[in-house]
């Protein structure tokens, strides 16, 4: 597909997607508040009968209460350990591990913080291990009663599961999935049509697990796209082939072969979103005086809006429309990202060149991160006629399309790293792509945050024009 057929491309999903059932997804939410509630009652119920042995005061060191303290520690840890996550449902035993592995780490802490504050002396040993042995007897107690309320509830029946057939086997009786027919639907694994990919993309989006039945031809195809998704992706055992397995599974009397998990776990993904929004919200408020008179400058000096959409390419292989302050005169844009900018390029206007060189241009970006269609920190979002030399960006290398399984950030591990600017040459792109994907298969909070401060140090680059 050409640059002219890319940019033409339609950003609606085409067809009626399938939709899990809502109840199951409100219910699994309700179980997980249904942990933490249960967990938070247990920590607070055992201080308060410890309480009972011993004056108060023996747990309320310098006026601070051991039970509250030991709650808002315990909840910051399990959501750490993933003690609200699918997994939690799916296993008893884990589900109880995780939370005292959680509470005990919690107990360490306020342990350490007593003997740090020299407060531990006022603390009675007795009335504290008490206090935690109930918040255990609790917590497992608890936990028990939701999980085996939670399985009755839904049947035992976990995730939204889509099967989707493209002339394989037919789906498996037990199955419990939505099923489409990849034919009627329309729907071909075609690495080079990004709107066949968008429409995979939303029809996938709404369940957690996805299950492919295909020849081996094209195992390879939906492989690429299930692991540039957020879902859990596998694929019926019909023979041999090497498609970066990272497991088994099975659904209905059938096995299946796990190829992709989505990069991030629920508590992982809250993380993520919190931290965008931490540094979002502020960030608007605080450079609202800069983003106007950019604004103004922008109209000033010529015709046209100050803001400029452009189609790229967003999580999941999805299409959204990116924000940026407008920096090349109205009627010379780029809509496509046909041809990339050049040092000195007379479309840029004095305004835009400034703004450029700062990044500034880039702010408007942080309304795609409140509007949820970005990160603040992810691999860079490009157009869908950019071009790598000659070739566009997914001709270079198939894998381009799995950097796309978190969502688009203003920064990235590539662009602190200095791979910034035109792509003349394959090599431009591959080095970009090899960080992206390093970031995608490692992720962790901490780099978020290492990237953001080493952002500030990129701000104005030579290759920033």
């Amino acid at each position: 597909m050409n640059a002219e057929a890319v940019g033409a491309a339609r950003l609606d999903v085409g067809t009626v997607a399938p939709r899990p059932a809502a109840s199951r997804q409100r219910a699994r939410l309700a179980a997980y508040f249904s942990f933490a509630l249960v967990d938070g009652l247990s920590i607070l119920l055992g201080f308060t009968i410890a309480e009972q042995f011993r004056d108060e005061l023996y747990l309320t060191p310098a006026g601070v209460d051991l039970g509250l303290t030991t709650l808002a520690v315990y909840l910051l840890i399990a959501i750490n350990q993933s003690a609200y996550s699918l997994n939690i449902l799916e296993s008893y035993a884990e589900s109880a591990r995780r939370a005292l592995v959680a509470l005990a780490l919690a107990a360490l802490v306020i342990v350490m913080a007593s003997f740090a504050t020299k407060s531990g002396l006022l603390i009675s040993r007795v009335a504290f291990a008490l206090a935690l042995a109930l918040s255990v007897t609790g917590i497992a107690a608890g936990r028990l009663a939701c999980h085996r309320m939670y399985f009755r509830n839904l049947s035992g029946r976990l995730t939204d599961n889509l099967f989707i057939v493209d002339g394989g086997d037919a789906a498996p009786r037990g199955h419990g999935c939505v099923v489409l027919d990849a034919k009627d639907a329309g729907l071909k694994p075609d690495l080079t049509d990004p709107a066949m990919l968008n429409r995979i993309a939303h029809l996938m989006r709404p369940f957690d697990r996805v299950i492919i039945s295909c020849p081996l031809e094209r195992q390879g195809l939906w492989s690429i796209i299930l692991k540039g998704s957020s879902v859990s992706g596998e694929f019926m055992l019909q023979g041999n082939q090497r498609l970066g397995a990272i497991g088994l599974n099975e659904v209905g009397d059938t096995d299946t072969l796990l190829v992709s998990r989505g990069p991030l776990s629920l508590p992982n993904r809250i993380k993520k979103r919190l931290f965008d929004l931490a540094i979002a919200v502020p960030a608007i408020i605080a450079l609202a005086p800069l983003l106007a008179v950019v604004w103004i400058a922008i109209r000033l000096e010529s015709p046209g809006p100050a803001l400029f959409k452009q189609a790229r390419v967003g999580q999941s292989n999805t299409m959204f429309q990116i924000l940026k302050f407008r920096s090349m005169r109205a009627e010379q844009c780029d809509s496509n990202g046909n041809v990339s900018t050049q040092r000195d390029d007379e479309r840029i206007t004095r305004v835009g060149r400034f703004i450029r060189a700062t990044s500034i241009d880039e702010l408007p970006q942080l309304f795609n991160v409140l509007r949820g269609e970005m990160s603040i920190v992810g691999p860079r979002p490009h157009a869908l006629g950019s071009l790598a030399g000659d070739e566009l960006f997914w001709e270079v290398n198939e894998q381009y399309w799995v950097r796309h399984a978190l969502k688009p950030g203003i920064t990235g591990l590539a662009q602190i790293r200095g791979f910034r600017g035109a792509t003349e040459q394959r090599s431009d792109l591959e080095q970009r792509l090899q960080s992206d994907l390093e970031y995608v298969n490692g992720w962790r909070l901490s780099r978020d945050l290492a990237i953001v401060l080493g952002t500030i140090k990129v701000l104005i680059h030579p290759n920033a024009y």
